[in-house]
């Protein structure tokens, strides 16, 4: 809402005829008292607002922190290495792997002729 300066100077004359020019003091001291203690008060309610969200954006950003440095360790090809340099394997060991009944032209399976 604009107020041009003719509609101001309208309403200060409003307010020294109706109150008169010896309370006029008083009023502007009691208006600034109560824009004061509105601005404290806002600024409060700002503040708590911003305590009650930014509690859990702090506990969003710990679980994505958590979730980074456990992405950090995950390696799949390390964990393929361990595997292959702790357990024994069939293609480490000295012996040479079984034929398949499908590789070996002599077998004729359980039924013989």
């Amino acid at each position: 809402m604009e107020l041009s300066i003719g509609e101001m100077a309208l309403i200060a004359i409003a307010i020294v005829v109706l109150f008169g020019p010896d309370k006029l003091p008083q009023i502007a001291r009691d208006l600034g008292a109560g824009v004061r203690k509105m601005r404290g008060a806002v600024e409060d309610i700002k503040t708590e607002i911003m305590k009650e969200t930014d509690n859990p954006v702090s506990e969003i950003k710990r679980e994505i922190e958590k979730v980074k440095d456990a992405a950090k360790d995950f390696n799949p090809m390390n964990d393929i290495q361990k595997d292959i340099l702790t357990e024994p394997s069939s293609f480490a060991s000295n012996e040479p792997p079984k034929p398949k009944p499908a590789d070996d032209e002599t077998y004729e399976g359980p039924v013989s002729r």
